[in-house]
């Protein structure tokens, strides 16, 4: 068996009805919290008042900065920051998806260190002690922020969207409950379940990967294939809604001490090129391409993930069920409604080019079992323009 090190100081609170508990948990980092959220809508509504409520309950004074777009901006991390220093804030809560969360760790650094959250960029000057505690409240199943030591963001002027990515960051405390997630429209439950699996898959595929990440990984795929349909399908059956939401914590369990691959690092750059493209939709333009590019080069590991997306292939080779993990994967992708290309996307096939030197800017790519040239992911990428 291999070595290994594994890491998590996140404490996590599982289970429905557990965002009644966010008031008491966070008053253990700070009594003036700053609630960083998306702008407030109807759906979401009851859920950002119960947690004001509970926080106030618990007799804690209250910001809330609602600026979180998709893709957060360094513009819009600087405004929460700026939120956070005029409220004196001693602890950051970040409530939704991973644009609120990756929001909330960033403005975290920002608010506590000279010039922008763009300054501490994983291979930049790392953030201090100084930066404040973060709580995070999942709202969606797909990002595993709530566990991770990831912010990611973009930077419109350069066109670049990157990371920051220290254990300081790691949130303090993690509240992850079902019940927060069934509001969220069928579409979406697609696209960041489908960032879940991702998680999961690239994970188990990493060269760094190790016995813990692989157990971690094989569950959340398990459990993604078995209920990211029925949650499309209901975004009220709390029963899937809970294997999501556990399965999307397993892979960001996963990707905080293994990590990502190709697939992450071209999907960054996408979305760095062409914002309005999100981020489960940048991952799963390029996955039929990718599965069939590295699975010679993993065989063992793509005819497990096969044969739980298609039990049919029990007794085939690993051979021939890695081969066929590709076609379930693709069946996958077709079953959830994200069988997508770059045509359909709106990406210029002019900047096909563009997008293949981006992507080996992150180092993902290095950690893929196939490791790409330039012009195999540009290949890669104009399979994917059109299906």
């Amino acid at each position: 068996m291999k070595p290994f090190n594994y890491y998590q100081p996140t404490s996590i609170h599982f289970g429905a009805g557990r965002v009644s508990e966010v008031g008491e948990i966070t008053a253990k980092y700070g009594k003036h919290c700053l609630m960083v959220t998306v702008p407030v809508f109807d759906a979401i509504a009851p859920t950002f008042e119960k947690v004001k409520k509970s926080l106030e309950a618990a007799g804690i004074s209250v910001a809330h900065y609602d600026g979180v777009i998709p893709n957060p901006t360094t513009e819009t991390i600087t405004a929460g920051a700026k939120m956070a220093r005029q409220h004196r804030a001693d602890v950051v809560l970040g409530v939704g998806g991973g644009s609120s969360m990756d929001s909330a760790k960033a403005i975290a650094v920002e608010a506590t260190h000279e010039g922008s959250c763009w300054d501490y960029l994983f291979f930049k000057t790392p953030p201090t002690e100084k930066t404040l505690p973060v709580v995070a409240v999942s709202t969606t199943s797909g990002t595993g922020s709530q566990v991770t030591q990831v912010a990611v963001v973009t930077n419109t002027a350069e066109r670049c969207k990157s990371a920051l990515y220290n254990s300081i960051i790691y949130p303090r405390a993690a509240i992850v409950d079902p019940e927060l997630m069934v509001s969220l429209p069928p579409y979406m439950t697609a696209c960041t379940g489908w960032d879940a699996f991702t998680h999961a898959f690239e994970s188990y595929l990493h060269v760094n990967a190790s016995p813990y990440t692989d157990a971690l990984a094989l569950e959340a795929i398990t459990l993604i294939a078995s209920y990211l349909p029925a949650a499309v399908k209901d975004g009220g059956d709390i029963e899937a809604r809970a294997a999501m939401a556990w399965a999307d914590t397993l892979a960001g369990l996963c990707i905080a001490n293994a990590g990502v691959t190709l697939p992450h690092g071209i999907g960054m750059a996408i979305s760095g090129l062409q914002p309005h493209i999100a981020h489960g939709e940048a991952l799963a333009v390029t996955y039929p391409a990718f599965t069939r590019y590295t699975y010679p080069t993993a065989v063992e590991r793509f005819a497990t993930v096969g044969r739980i997306f298609n039990p049919s292939l029990a007794n085939e080779s690993d051979e021939s069920a890695a081969k066929a993990s590709c076609a379930a994967i693709d069946a996958f992708l077709k079953e959830i409604g994200l069988w997508l290309c770059f045509d359909c996307l709106k990406f210029p096939k002019a900047e096909l080019g563009e997008l293949a030197k981006a992507s080996m800017v992150l180092p993902d790519y290095k950690n893929n079992p196939r490791v790409a040239t330039e012009a195999e992911i540009l290949a890669i990428l104009e399979e994917s323009y059109q299906r």
